[in-house]
């Protein structure tokens, strides 16, 4: 037996351990390139959801000014009744003093 010989049982069980190792690491996060494809598919599909929320965004930035115009148009149609009202019944009373 050679001086190199524990030594090399030495490396040979620290390299089986090493492969068992990476085994175990494979076995729980199975192909890199299945990862890979996985990780790139979860990237896509945030961009496409920031985009959606972006114009989700724009669209309701919109739709509240629009909401917004429509209360100040309605609120002058009810003014503008309001004031036809008070003028006709002012006309009413007048007819009947």
């Amino acid at each position: 037996m050679t001086e190199l010989d524990p030594s090399a049982r030495r490396l040979d069980a620290a390299i089986k351990r090493l492969e068992g190792a990476l085994d175990s690491l494979m076995s729980r996060t199975g192909d890199p390139a299945v990862t890979r494809a996985e990780l790139a598919a979860l990237v896509e599909d945030r961009a496409r959801m920031a985009e959606e929320l972006d114009a989700s965004l724009a669209r309701e930035e919109e739709l509240q000014a629009l909401a917004d115009e429509a209360s100040e148009a309605l609120g002058a149609a009810i003014e503008e009744v309001r004031a036809a009202l008070r003028k006709d019944g002012a006309q009413a009373r007048d007819e009947q003093e």
